[in-house]
């Protein structure tokens, strides 16, 4: 239960950073929550060096990424978004490689050790508890193991079930403010997205187990699932094409040993319509991502189907997710998680999908090898299905050979000639 302690009430962001000190260790907030406010005043801050800030994808402007703030801040990602690409290819950011199942345990345990975390929060209810509303995800262990949490209190952030709730009293400052959320509209559908969507909801049974992510994928799926009867969502995010199948008793849960009954994740993205409707949702359970991520909690869950994206996959299922050759593009993220997860589930299906070209049609995601640089994330023998728009092969149980020739179905017809010279070339030095 909260105490009787009151944090101090800020009267700016520029007030309630000021115990953040030089060379501390610094959780920030993110995706919709992002705390904007309190980065801008931290970046205003002209008496602090060394200061590490550890985050997943924030969301919006990051001001202490800016190049002329180089060695008072670095950012380090867990997860990259656009506004730190940049200085990460510079040198003047970090990213560290980590499933996001061990990013929780790595705060509690000190491996990763906070002095302070900024946040975002909803107002306090009666019972003195605020929510961490939209982001549970590693922000949940992140203000439980940091001796300084920060918090800016907007009466926008939805109140979210699970376990969402921090006591008011246990916060050291907030500030408050009353301004809208980062929202993550839904991406345009394309041919491509569409394709690969019809493909992807012709593999998903009734009473399946999803988790999906974000962007014109996930959403092409979902938005081809309502003929599908009692699916269950056990997630590490959803969007805004959840909305509809939970509402219109696609989604029922009742299939689930996990968490039966009720929708699982550890955050949301996407628009105000996604807030209100998650907002004091008892059937919406938010949960930190070392248990939502965890493997041997997703395979108690009979039918898991995880879908996640590639940026690039080599002949014999390798995957690069985070990277495009050396340069830091995304992150790790739960792909791993869910993917093994999925694989042991009974009736899991494991999907990795991707359209099967970039650049305009002029670069092909398959590729006999991944660029020099990159990083694999899943592995070839934790790979099962993949799609891209010209269809889906299980590599399960496949041969380096037969997956090549399978993989090479899903090329797009513009490489596949080029793809199978190098195969046999490939083949040919094995065996020399």
């Amino acid at each position: 239960m909260p105490s009787n302690t009151q944090p101090r009430i800020a009267e700016s962001a520029d007030e309630a950073v000021a115990s953040i000190r030089s060379g501390m260790n610094v959780f920030v907030h993110g995706a919709c929550m992002t705390p904007t406010p309190l980065l801008e005043a931290l970046a205003r801050r002209n008496d602090l060096e060394g200061v590490r800030l550890y985050h997943l994808h924030l969301a919006g402007p990051m001001p202490p990424a800016d190049h002329r703030l180089a060695g008072r801040f670095t950012s380090v990602s867990l997860f990259t978004g656009a506004n730190v690409r940049q200085a990460i290819a510079e040198g003047r950011a970090e990213y560290m490689p980590v499933f996001l199942s061990d990013i929780g345990p790595m705060f509690r345990h000190g491996v990763i050790r906070l002095d302070a975390a900024i946040v975002q929060m909803s107002p306090p209810d009666r019972h003195g508890f605020c929510t961490l509303g939209t982001s549970v995800d590693v922000a949940r262990a992140a203000v439980e193991a940091a001796p300084i949490v920060i918090a800016e209190i907007n009466p926008r952030v939805p109140r979210t079930r699970g376990h969402s709730a921090f006591a008011y009293s246990r916060l050291h400052t907030c500030v408050h403010t009353d301004r809208p959320l980062h929202e993550h509209p839904a991406e345009p559908e394309t041919p491509i997205t569409a394709r690969i969507g019809e493909i992807i909801a012709g593999l998903i049974d009734d009473g399946s187990c999803l988790q999906v992510g974000i962007g014109g994928i996930p959403d092409a799926v979902l938005s081809r699932l309502g003929n599908k009867h009692h699916l269950g969502v056990h997630t590490e995010m959803f969007s805004d094409g959840m909305i509809d199948l939970i509402r219109g008793g696609v989604v029922t849960n009742r299939e689930k040993a996990i968490h039966p009954g009720r929708t699982t994740t550890s955050f949301v993205a996407g628009t105000e319509r996604l807030f209100e409707f998650v907002d004091d949702n008892p059937t919406i359970e938010f949960h930190g991502a070392e248990r939502t991520n965890d493997t041997s909690l997703i395979r108690r869950n009979p039918g898991v189907v995880a879908v996640n994206s590639a940026i690039e996959i080599d002949l014999t299922g390798q995957v690069c997710a985070d990277s495009i050759g050396e340069r830091i593009f995304s992150g790790i993220g739960g792909q791993m998680d869910f993917i093994r997860g999925a694989a042991l589930s009974r009736g899991g299906k494991p999907i990795i999908a991707l359209p099967s070209t970039a650049a305009g049609g002029t670069v092909s995601r398959i590729t006999h090898r991944l660029k020099e640089g990159a990083g694999v994330v899943t592995t070839r023998g934790h790979v099962h299905w993949v799609v891209t728009e010209h269809g889906a092969v299980n590599l399960h149980g496949k041969t380096l050979r037969e997956r090549g020739e399978a993989l090479i179905s899903l090329a797009h017809p513009d490489f596949r000639a080029g793809l199978l010279a190098h195969l046999a070339e490939t083949r040919r030095c094995m065996v020399s």
